[in-house]
């Protein structure tokens, strides 16, 4: 018995190599000179979108390459003018780990379409829909694309049911599209199959399907979805695909030649990106930012639901305290620890505050004998509705009384933090992007500006040659991919 397609429309194509497929294997260490020999290619093979901006890319640039976020945005928008270029967008966290107030999150939406941004992914950690409001409202107000995101996971709540009611209320807040966010590789293919077909059943704008290869199954899941009727997907070119990155383009592109979902794309002009990008690919692996095991396929994500950026933090932190023999023990408390907390998909920053609390436990002896900062903010309710129930002893434990639990939309607590801002950074801030800059990242970009903006330029451009320090703090950029 054959098998129909749902939909005869050619499959849209968004090429991450600029965003995710680099931060999911490299560290998010790709230069923008890395970019633009390959972006007259690029812009010629008619991708629906290039993702280039936004995830850790922001901070990675000012932390290890001493470069310009907002000039990196400007530069590719006018090297890709025939293409749309795409940012990936936490909500209410913006690019941060923090909830911003509601005029820190207009200021950079209308920032960043006014510097290139066509379309912004929005997506929240706990799939709380108040903290996309803003976001949602502020990238219509000025004229983006608003793709809004369901974070997909699996535990006893989140039945296929859960995401289509999900992107239902999505679709009735604005989304021109809807994303499911398949950042750990766990959405399997036939359940890929039924959970798009539902979803084209039930709402009427385009539906986006991102996963990654890490568990070795993302080539099945998008050939399942591209049955469905899945309308656009994220694919990787292939000198930095699979493994913690997503499918390779070229191979799905080859796959769906002849079919009714034939993309159109021309094969030989990736070829010729792709020849670009492996010498990028072989520097980054030379200079230690790409390690190899990133390209391996990891079951464990399927048996723990543990992303495989956030095992190598997992082991980082193990080591850090002579305890790598207890890894297996982690891995298994991280399930117990998720349960506690109400089943959080484990998504920057849920992911790491769900990991560094299994290790603590582990390391501890005792279950939940410390907690961070960020435990008792998530406990507390400060980045969201958890989805599930709380284990209350937990919170009792983390010195967190019932009516201390946030029940409104975060952000509602926040006063207009943009004029502060402002007067805070005057000094040296040059313009309005400069201080959502060190809004965002106060510990970093002052330290940025001060390279950027001093003497002795010509310091600065041989600085800008050197290879970033591929040991410094790997684990968040790569766990960051999570994503």
């Amino acid at each position: 018995m054959s098998m129909e397609f749902l939909s005869n429309k050619p499959l849209l194509i968004t090429d991450t190599i600029l965003r995710d497929a680099h931060q999911s294997q490299a560290a998010t260490r790709m230069r923008l000179s890395d970019m633009l020999p390959a972006c007259e290619i690029l812009d010629s093979i008619g991708y629906y979108s290039l993702e280039c901006w936004g995830g850790a890319t922001f901070d990675a640039c000012m932390r290890f390459l001493n470069e310009d976020p907002w000039e990196r945005l400007r530069t590719l928008r006018k090297a890709l003018p025939h293409t749309k270029l795409q940012m990936l967008f936490r909500g209410q966290n913006i690019l941060g780990y923090k909830h911003y107030a509601d005029d820190v999150v207009d200021a950079f939406c209308a920032k960043s379409i006014e510097n290139g941004i066509d379309i912004i992914r929005i997506f929240d950690a706990l799939n709380d829909v108040r903290n996309l409001e803003q976001a949602i409202k502020s990238t219509k107000k000025y004229g983006g694309q608003v793709e809004a995101t369901l974070s997909y996971t699996v535990s006893p709540i989140h039945s296929e049911e859960y995401f289509v009611k999900l992107a239902k209320e999505l679709e009735e807040m604005g989304a021109d599209a809807i994303c499911i966010k398949d950042m750990a590789n766990l959405l399997l293919p036939m359940n890929a199959y039924s959970l798009v077909k539902r979803l084209k059943e039930t709402v009427s704008v385009p539906i986006h399907l991102h996963t990654h290869n890490t568990t070795g199954t993302g080539d099945m899941v998008y050939l399942m979805a591209a049955y469905a009727g899945v309308d656009i997907v994220d694919t990787a070119l292939s000198p930095m695909a699979n493994g913690t990155s997503q499918p390779t383009t070229e191979s799905l592109v080859a796959a769906l030649k002849g079919t009714p979902r034939n993309t159109g794309l021309d094969l030989g002009k990736m070829s010729d990106a792709a020849a670009h990008f492996r010498k990028v690919a072989a520097r980054l692996q030379t200079e230690g930012s790409l390690d190899p095991k990133v390209l391996h396929v990891d079951t464990n994500t399927l048996l723990y639901q543990v992303p495989g950026g956030m095992l190598s933090n997992l082991i980082s932190q193990l080591k850090q305290a002579g305890k790598e023999d207890q890894f297996y023990d982690v891995l298994a408390e991280v399930p117990r620890v998720r349960k506690d907390y109400g089943y959080p998909p484990l998504v920057t920053p849920s992911s790491q505050i769900v990991g560094t609390q299994a290790v603590m436990n582990i390391i501890a002896g005792e279950r939940y004998k410390m907690f961070t900062k960020e435990s008792k903010a998530m406990l507390r309710g400060e980045y969201g509705k958890l989805p599930g129930e709380v284990s209350e002893a937990v919170r009792a434990k983390a010195g967190i009384r019932p009516e201390e639990v946030i029940t409104c939309r975060p952000a509602d607590l926040l006063e207009p933090e943009l004029p502060k801002y402002r007067e805070e950074f005057k000094d040296i801030a040059k313009s309005d992007e400069d201080v959502l800059s060190l809004a965002l990242f106060p510990q970093v970009a002052p330290k940025f500006l001060a390279y950027r903006d001093g003497p002795r330029q010509e310091l600065k451009a041989a600085a800008a040659e050197k290879p970033a320090d591929p040991n410094a703090v790997r684990e968040l950029y790569v766990e960051d991919c999570s994503r």
